[in-house]
């Protein structure tokens, strides 16, 4: 008997980790090949990408223009990938736009494969439609959110909850007292984390007002120290862009190091994004702060369904980390929402309590997702 050919594809940090997971989870329960694209953490458990994903992560409007002819050119290069390798499954992971290209594509050269998107369009924020749009495109789906479900079911399209991967994730026990040596905290000195986010984007548009705010906060308290975390994709971009802060910032790239950090945070300030799930995690108290360009921010204004772009936010139903969006994204916003979790004990403990009971909501009783994922997309794997 041959061995089953899957077929994954991420095309940004996010889904690069989501297919690595489940990648792993493939493979410890099943001989298989896997062929696809995906970011190096995919690379790294066999699945070799024939082209380099960092440009289809784009976010805003007119970004999503400029790049549309390369999102068609490499989508159609993953259906020839697929008439190729002729795989018995695909699983296309996260990015939506891209990926329903990727479905279409795939469909056309093996009409007989099927197709299981990992991770849904959040269509209970925006744009319920989406959810018909991708009952026609894949044959499931595998949600990481249970309020997912019941949007799709209604649209047609079989859906499995898996569960959060990062909600599950036990590294490597942190030490948070490492991570204040090794940038000169003194004895009970705030610790301010910074995570600007993993594109350019948003880095371009959240570095500034992030950096301000920090600059505000460390001029009221001389010896807080600050922690930029720093995703691989925007290192370099990151590092260059702190030099020129008027206070000393420690850039963290280490993934030990950001462990140490995340948990060493007194508060953290941060994009919208995975990074707050993470940072929920560790116990620090977060406030988020998030930008769009204003083209594609007046079009979210009319679109955008919840009053809350955090999932634990959504989860709790209520604003258990602060949001400031857009117009409130700047320095003395975001520092005045920063203040009382550096200086407050009390305030602190508040936030985190309704933090850490909004992520055993999003929890939903599964400790492994990946595991879970995996059992999923061979459930649908054709026999013979």
């Amino acid at each position: 008997m041959s061995v089953p050919c899957v077929m994954l594809v991420a095309a940004e940090p996010s889904g690069d980790a989501l297919g690595a997971a489940l990648a792993a989870a493939l493979k410890a329960r099943r001989d298989l090949r896997l062929v696809g694209v995906g970011g190096p953490l995919m690379t790294k458990e066999g699945v070799e990408s024939s082209f380099d994903i960092t440009p289809l992560s784009v976010l805003g409007v007119f970004d999503a223009l400029a790049a549309y002819p390369m999102v068609r050119r490499r989508a159609r290069e993953l259906g020839e990938l697929a008439a190729r390798e002729k795989p018995d499954i695909a699983v296309l992971i996260d990015s939506w736009g891209f990926n329903l290209r990727v479905a279409h594509a795939i469909r056309r050269v093996c009409p007989d494969t099927p197709l299981i998107k990992f991770v849904a369009p959040q269509v209970w924020a925006t744009r319920p439609g989406r959810a018909r749009t991708l009952a026609r495109a894949v044959d499931h789906l595998l949600t990481i959110h249970a309020f997912d479900a019941p949007w799709f079911e209604k649209a047609g399209l079989p859906t499995t909850f898996v569960g959060n991967p990062v909600l599950s994730q036990r590294p490597a026990p942190a030490d948070p007292q490492r991570l204040r040596t090794a940038i000169g905290a003194a004895p009970g000195a705030p610790v301010l984390v910074v995570a600007p986010g993993s594109r350019r984007r948003e880095v371009e548009r959240l570095l500034g007002p992030f950096g301000d705010a920090a600059r505000l906060l460390v001029a009221e308290r001389p010896h807080m120290k600050v922690v930029v975390l720093a995703a691989e994709a925007v290192a370099d971009t990151l590092a260059a862009r702190v030099k020129g802060w008027p206070f000393d910032v420690h850039v963290s790239l280490d993934e030990a190091e950001r462990r140490d950090a995340m948990a060493a945070a007194t508060a953290a300030l941060a994009c919208s994004g995975t990074v707050t799930t993470e940072l929920g995690l560790a116990g620090a108290p977060v406030v988020v702060g998030y930008r769009l360009d204003p083209p594609t921010a007046a079009i979210a204004r009319m679109l955008i369904r919840t009053p809350y772009i955090t999932l634990m936010n959504v989860a709790a139903g209520r604003e258990v980390a602060p949001e400031l969006l857009q117009s409130a994204c700047v320095g003395p916003c975001l520092a005045a929402a920063l203040a009382p979790l550096l200086d407050d004990p009390d305030a602190r403990a508040r936030q985190v309590a309704a933090q850490t009971a909004a992520l055993t909501i999003m929890r939903g009783g599964i400790d492994d997702p990946a595991g879970a994922a995996a059992d999923a997309v061979l459930a649908r794997l054709p026999s013979g």
